[in-house]
């Protein structure tokens, strides 16, 4: 029988392994030139707009190793000679050509500066292309580390699989690795050994079969960050279903091991649910285009676009265990319900900068407990968020440091979700917090966008004053604590712990009757009925209490 406390670490693992994915959330405070070359806009990326890639690689699982090209198509924004790819040690980028001359390229770690030949006019759309080999960065433990899992499933079979987001799609193929600027569409060409299926992202356009090995075209006709690309290489069978969703007929795929075929068909009900849950919340599927496709990987999942991948071992909750603690966890299969959710948020609407981070995951986690109140009511899905209050640990703010690909604290996901709760008791209106959550996804459809822009949305849209709010929970790490007294038919209270401009109203119970009340950094009086009440802080604001 399990102690309380052994139960915690339980989770508390759990939850760390979730936090620290792709070798995410380290805490990092001493920066390279490196890390200012992926994470910033350099003036060798500025200058031209990304239009279109054609990734074309073999993949070749028994030596480890990728080989091909990207041809990289842009829009010329300024002039300028020379232009950063990226791509990471230990693969090597051994040529790049443009109109059949072939490049001179400065190494400089894993960004490589290209000098163009030709002018580079205003308005023109012109392309590269980047010719690569080699081993690309193992994932020993995937998706934590990122890089290629290069492993075998029960039979045998080759079962291998990319996860790259923090560490960079440029692990494993070269390209522009900043978030900021989206390829338009993509096709993915990849050769694998004859006998195995790669499921990449979009829909399958074409198979060439050759006397050894095969080749499967996938196309995106939706912008995709990079990271959000993946090949995936197994002995798949596939079933699929139909969703008749806000925008018509939506195509939803499953690819999994063929020992798994009977258990996926069952278990993977959930994907439906969750579809007709987040349409409901969050506004129509971004990618239909594209299709929904659920993906069985070597390692726990991730949300790649349209590509989503499953490794969750066929079991409810987070491999077996409720984040929340509080039974809820274990209505639905976290890796699907919780991948999914970032088509919405990291997949639609995408972060600019990875230090914003918290816009995918925040919302993300809060898409959890979005999915326990469509099927088990607004308490079940209250129960949910606040149990996952025991995973925040407030080391640093949400927010990282920006343009040396630095996010901000693990506690994006929780506190993020913990933080958006609360933002709906101040608002008050159920259908009007939908909205604000629908109209996200269509204000910034397939967008990269910043932090602003998304607390100035919400601030519009709700008409009220938030900027203390966001600066308290995304810039700090100290939790608004009310003071309270309650004497003499008074109730006194006030906020510590809050930051200057921190201005927000709560509701406590005076014996059973709701009230709200409007704390400051200076002492303000309610006039209750009797001292006798007991006065209890509602428990959905994401606050601390004192009793005096």
């Amino acid at each position: 029988m399990f102690t309380n406390k052994i139960a915690f670490l339980i989770f508390a693992l759990l939850f760390t392994s979730l936090s620290f994915s792709q070798g995410l959330l380290e805490d990092k405070s001493n920066f390279t030139r490196q890390d200012t070359l992926r994470g910033s806009i350099t003036p060798e990326r500025e200058w031209w707009d990304l239009s279109y890639y054609h990734l074309d690689i073999k993949v070749n699982p028994e030596q480890k190793t990728i080989s091909g090209k990207n041809t990289i198509q842009y829009k010329v924004l300024k002039p300028y000679q020379v232009m950063q790819i990226d791509l990471q040690q230990p693969l090597m980028l051994t040529k790049v050509t443009q109109n059949g001359k072939t490049l001179a390229i400065k190494h400089d770690g894993n960004a490589h500066f290209v000098t163009l030949l030709d002018n580079q006019t205003i308005g023109d759309t012109n392309s590269v292309i980047a010719f690569y080999e080699g081993k690309p960065r193992e994932a020993v433990r995937a998706p934590w580390d990122g890089g290629i899992s290069w492993k075998k499933d029960n039979n045998g079979n080759h079962f291998v699989a990319s996860s790259c987001q923090g560490l960079g799609a440029s692990v494993w193929w070269p390209n522009k690795d900043h978030m900021y600027d989206e390829v338009d569409s993509m096709l993915i060409s990849v050769n694998v050994p004859k006998g195995l299926t790669n499921v990449s992202n979009g829909r399958l356009r074409s198979v060439e079969e050759k006397e050894n090995s095969t080749t499967f075209n996938w196309f995106v006709n939706n912008p995709i960050n990079n990271y959000g690309v993946n090949i995936n290489i197994g002995d798949y069978v596939n079933f699929s279903e139909v969703f008749k969703g806000e925008n018509g007929d939506l195509d939803m795929n499953y690819y999994v091991l063929k020992d798994n075929l009977d258990k996926a068909k069952e278990h993977f009900k959930d994907a439906p649910k969750m579809m007709k849950a987040f349409e409901h919340w969050f506004g129509p599927y971004p990618f239909y285009e594209d299709s929904f496709k659920l993906v069985e990987v070597p390692y726990l999942g991730m949300e790649h676009q349209s590509s989503v991948t499953y490794g969750n071992k066929y079991m409810k909750g987070y491999l077996g265990n409720d984040l929340s603690r509080t039974g809820w966890g274990l209505k639905f299969d976290f890796i699907i319900i919780h991948e999914a959710g970032h088509e919405w948020f990291a997949n639609n609407i995408t972060n600019v900068d990875i230090a914003d981070m918290w816009i995918h995951e925040g919302f993300t986690a809060y898409s959890e407990n979005i999915f326990i109140d469509y099927y088990y009511g607004k308490e079940a899905s209250a129960d949910y968020v606040i149990g996952t209050r025991a995973n925040i640990q407030n080391d640093k703010p949400l927010i990282g440091d920006y343009n040396v690909n630095s996010e901000g604290s693990g506690d994006m996901y929780y506190k993020g979700a913990n933080m958006l709760h609360t933002l709906r008791q101040l608002i008050e209106d159920d259908e009007k917090w939908r909205e604000i959550l629908r109209g996200l996804n269509k204000e910034f459809y397939h967008q990269t966008v910043t932090t602003k822009q998304i607390e100035d949305y919400i601030a519009k849209a709700s008409d009220l004053e938030l900027e203390g709010f966001f600066n308290q929970y995304l810039r700090t790490t100290k939790i608004p604590l009310i003071e309270f007294t309650h004497k003499n038919r008074e109730l006194k209270y006030r906020w510590i712990n809050v930051v200057d401009d921190f201005d927000m109203p709560i509701q406590v119970f005076i014996g059973d009757e709701l009230h709200w009340i409007t704390p400051k950094t200076e002492w303000q009086i309610y006039e209750t009925k009797s001292s006798k009440m007991p006065v209890t802080i509602k428990r959905d604001f994401y606050i601390e209490s004192k009793s005096l």
